[in-house]
């Protein structure tokens, strides 16, 4: 739940590989998709809560695949 402290911060490949079964190309690429929707540098860090933003997906949904 919200109040309960995550691990961290930021979202990697391999969390997005877990949360929608793509691979892990597939993954890089949708979080380049995410930083250009935002207008970040390439190489910056997706926050949990901006890839929630851009799928639609609810933190509580991504939340177990973070912690693990």
């Amino acid at each position: 739940s919200m109040n309960r402290p995550l691990k961290r911060a930021c979202i990697y490949p391999k969390d997005i590989q877990l949360i929608t079964g793509r691979s892990n190309r597939q993954s890089s690429r949708l979080l380049n998709d995410i930083r250009k929707s935002l207008n970040k540098p390439k190489k910056s860090l997706v926050s949990i809560e901006e890839f929630c933003q851009y799928t639609g997906l609810k933190f509580e949904q991504v939340e177990p695949y973070i912690i693990g």
